[in-house]
């Protein structure tokens, strides 16, 4: 199954530093004990552990040097005092430990466990536990380390990626860049993350939707702290369930004029899927009337595909101004191509000054242009489209996803929908929004494509291409989880992922009617 995040978690997200902050802010300004606090924190791990595993057998706990090492110390100390085979590996020298972390390993030498130095264990001892271990619990590297993991922590977690041996990560996966989502090195593969305090928003996006597996949120009673310590939330969390309510209702008198008319201009010689997807999206999203601008060719299969779409076939640019002329949000790039007719169409549609989305090959074209910002438009760049706007690489794109998209919003204005895992929405402001979740079986052609005309859609209801980013973004990720409900991640296609979309739009127009 693809990572999760319980609908139950907070919707801010923050800095490493911010919740460290937090947490300092707690224990000197709230009188919290730091080890008190430390002890809530593997009591809160514990309970999860018991709860998902209590049959699980040999728990092998690896513990670094700071905090995070601590807390696996007292993790292990619970288990113990609860009667399960748990084994302790001190993966940093317990001789560097002080302050809370070295308490914690203390208490959990006299509660009883078997804490092993790394050094002292030889390599086939440690192959024994990795290969008897029911669970493994991560406590090595904290939210103050940056940076590829270096030797052990590197080998250890290749170990623990290899093992059948479920993962618990304890705050967050080491190796995970806790404030981005980056991993520059050897990352643990988690089956279960429990996070405290606040929540860190490198969990949802880049290299973190793909390694934290399950996403628990332990505020330890600091709440208050989140809220009186300063700190600003870098991110907020969004999920199809917290922004359904951002569709207006539609009366018993409603009209197709009420819901906007989209345009789909899309589809040069070969690539005449693209437009149709995008448009039947946009069909399936809401909007009251939807036309398509494509190669003349492509006309009768879209009138095939489907006939509630005004397909127009268009030779030149000159021929595009009255159709845009009568549309009220532009979708422009599915499969546009770069040549000389992709070029005419979107110079029309950025001369016709009307909101619009761009995605695709009209990303591409736009990055050889000096950028002009317009804030009636959506951008949608996965991270090639991204670095070829940022005329950077793609690993830089991805060493933090956040930074890029706000870099592109700063070059282009209004707002950026950064594709991919933990999808990254920046509208200009102090926090961008993250989609929280993920699916594999998006990893094909078209899917992009389905997005734009979702966003169209939903850009020409809301009249807001801040909250139409984030909403398409939401829908399109729960039609495709439902979509793979059915038919799975392998073979899951486009087209799929259309047909869930009225199913899934459903959900809202139900919630209404129970909360009515």
């Amino acid at each position: 199954m693809p990572p999760s995040a319980e609908h139950s978690l907070p919707e801010a997200l923050f800095s490493a530093d911010a919740v460290r902050q937090i947490d300092r802010y707690v224990i000197d300004q709230q009188g919290v004990d730091g080890f008190e606090l430390m002890q809530s924190a593997a009591q809160a791990a514990f309970r999860r552990l018991v709860r998902h595993w209590r049959d699980c057998g040999p728990v092998l706990v690896l513990c670094g040097a700071g905090n995070n090492g601590g807390d696996g110390y007292l993790v292990a100390a619970n288990a113990q005092r609860h009667g399960m085979d748990v084994h302790c590996v001190a993966v940093a020298p317990t001789r560097k430990l002080t302050g809370d972390a070295r308490k914690a390993w203390q208490k959990a030498l006299a509660d009883g466990v078997i804490v092993d130095e790394l050094a002292d264990i030889s390599e086939s001892a440690l192959k024994g536990l990795f290969a008897s271990a029911g669970l493994i619990v991560d406590a090595m590297l904290g939210t103050g380390v940056s940076g590829a993991p270096r030797e052990p922590f590197s080998a250890l977690i290749g170990q623990c990626n290899q093992s059948s041996a479920p993962v618990l990560a304890v705050d967050l996966p080491s190796g995970l860049n806790a404030s981005t989502g980056a991993a520059e090195g050897d990352v643990i593969k988690a089956t279960m993350t429990v996070t405290f305090i606040g929540l860190k928003a490198g969990l949802f996006t880049g290299q973190g939707a793909a390694v934290c597996g399950e996403v628990v949120f332990e505020s330890l009673g600091a709440a208050d702290g989140v809220a009186d310590s300063g700190q600003e939330p870098i991110a907020r969390r969004r999920d199809w369930a917290s922004v359904m309510p951002w569709l207006p209702e539609r009366p018993a008198n409603a009209h197709k004029g009420r819901f906007g008319h989209v345009l789909v201009v899309a589809g040069d010689r070969g690539f005449g899927g693209a437009g149709l997807l995008a448009a039947e999206a946009a069909a399936r999203s809401g909007a009251g009337l939807v036309s398509l601008a494509t190669r003349p060719e492509h006309v009768s299969a879209a009138l095939a595909r489907c006939p509630s779409v005004m397909a127009h076939g268009v030779v030149h640019g000159s021929e595009l101004p009255p159709l845009l002329e009568a549309a009220s949000v532009i979708v422009c790039g599915p499969g546009i191509g770069r040549s000389a007719w992709g070029q005419q169409m979107l110079e029309q549609v950025i001369a016709s000054g009307k909101p619009r989305v761009l995605d695709a090959d009209a990303l591409n074209l736009l990055s050889a242009r000096v950028a002009i910002p317009a804030n009636n438009q959506i951008l949608t760049p996965h991270p090639g489209e991204a670095a070829r706007l940022l005329s950077c690489l793609v690993p830089e794109v991805e060493a933090d996803r956040m930074a890029a998209a706000n870099k592109i919003q700063t070059m282009y204005g209004g707002t950026v929908l950064l594709k991919g895992a933990g999808t990254v929405v920046a509208s200009g402001g102090a926090a961008v929004d993250i989609i929280s979740g993920s699916n594999p079986g998006m990893a094909t052609g078209g899917m992009g494509d389905v997005l734009s005309g979702i966003i169209g859609a939903v850009y020409a209801q809301l009249g807001e291409a801040d909250k139409a980013a984030v909403l398409g973004a939401s829908v399109h990720l729960a039609a495709a989880d439902k979509a793979s409900g059915t038919c799975g991640f392998i073979g899951l296609i486009p087209n799929d992922v259309i047909d869930a979309l009225p199913l899934v739009f459903r959900e809202s127009e139900g919630s209404r009617v129970r909360e009515g």
